[in-house]
């Protein structure tokens, strides 16, 4: 088996059921022009270190962190995202790091995080990406306990369609939840952090993802595909009407084991039409799993769940989001959690022979 990648997920515990059984900088927000230019702003200028202002942080991992930036040229704000070389050589991610830069480099699309530039020096690994200033999916869902169908609907839309984008382009996310969705100021979703996607023609075997959200063929060392992203679409579209996701254990290899034994446990508000979308998706064969068979992502948009859209309304951002992001400025922070900063600045240099790896990007 290839190396083992597996997150950890926020919160310690998901809410239990009750009795009786429920954007900061103007950057691509749609469809992008050919030209890459908004507001007045040529995205396609070449950024330096040193015209970047680092403020909040917004976000930190295992060998990195996501910083507020200020461009001082044009004032815009952006998401900074650092990783120190020297850590992503030792836990042995170098490859998966260069894969995220490619692939986000090469997508474009309305649901997708942009990336503007990507560069490094002798401690650090740089790509500048747009700042959604909404905050996480994650945050909302929290706060609210569950979403009502309406708004898990046009979530989950918006997801499938970028899902579509992806698969058309070989490309397998692999790490579809909560915490990697954001909200841009108008309330539709950015889906970030594509640090375990892939571009696979074939198969796979890397063990990584988030526990809850694994696939059984992950989990089997089965070898996978895009089917992974339509069955952690199910478990997202329960956690999202349910308030927590259908296999939970503290101890993820419980969590593996309540995967492979597949028992869901249905609240009886669960919308009936949502519940039997959910199921297709949670399907254990992957080959008969909505979504990886013959007509791929269509078939998931002909869902009678979605009957009511219109895939093209969907596409051009025409929806009407449930939740708009409250914001006093561009550069608002305060839809994200507070960091102590770490002294992650004081990294060590790595040798020109670690840098080879790193030389183009």
């Amino acid at each position: 088996m290839a190396s083992a990648k597996v997150k950890e997920r926020k919160r310690a515990r998901p809410p239990q059921p009750t009795t009786g059984r429920e954007n900061g900088v103007a950057t691509p927000t749609g469809n992008m022009s050919d030209s890459d230019v908004e507001d007045g702003v040529d995205y396609k200028q070449k950024f330096k270190l040193h015209d970047l202002e680092l403020k909040t942080i917004l976000g930190t991992g295992t060998f990195g962190r996501v910083v507020l930036a200020r461009h001082k040229p044009t004032k815009k704000y952006f998401a900074l995202k650092i990783l120190t070389i020297s850590e992503v050589q030792r836990l042995k991610q170098t490859e998966h790091v260069r894969s995220e830069k490619a692939i986000l480099k090469a997508v474009r699309h309305p649901f997708i995080v942009y990336m503007f530039w990507a560069d490094h020096d002798e401690r650090y690994l740089y790509m500048l990406l747009e700042y959604i200033c909404g905050g996480e999916l994650f945050s909302y869902l929290r706060n609210a306990g569950r979403f009502n169908v309406s708004s898990a609907n046009f979530y989950t839309a918006e997801i499938v369609s970028a899902l579509d984008y992806l698969h058309g382009r070989s490309i397998v996310y692999r790490d579809l939840k909560p915490e990697n969705l954001l909200l841009d100021r108008e309330g539709h979703l950015k889906l970030t952090d594509f640090g375990f996607a892939k571009t696979l023609e074939d198969r796979t075997w890397t063990l990584c993802g988030t526990p809850e959200y694994l696939a059984p063929e992950i989990i089997q060392a089965k070898g996978h595909n895009r089917a992974v992203d339509w069955w952690a679409l199910g478990i997202l579209v329960y956690e999202m009407l349910i308030g927590y996701p259908p296999f939970y254990d503290e101890n993820p290899f419980t969590i593996y084991e309540k995967i492979l034994n597949a028992k869901i446990e249905w609240p009886k508000h669960v919308d009936p039409v949502a519940k039997d979308l959910i199921r297709k998706l949670l399907v254990q064969d992957r080959t008969k799993r909505l979504g990886n068979m013959r007509n791929g992502a269509d078939d998931v948009k002909k869902h009678k769940w979605f009957r009511t859209l219109n895939w093209d309304d969907v596409l051009a951002r025409k929806l009407k989001a449930p939740i708009v992001p409250k914001l006093d400025h561009s550069g608002d922070t305060s839809n994200f959690d507070e960091y102590a900063d770490d002294g992650w600045r004081k990294a060590g240099t790595v040798s020109a022979e670690v840098l080879k790896d790193f030389q183009d990007f």
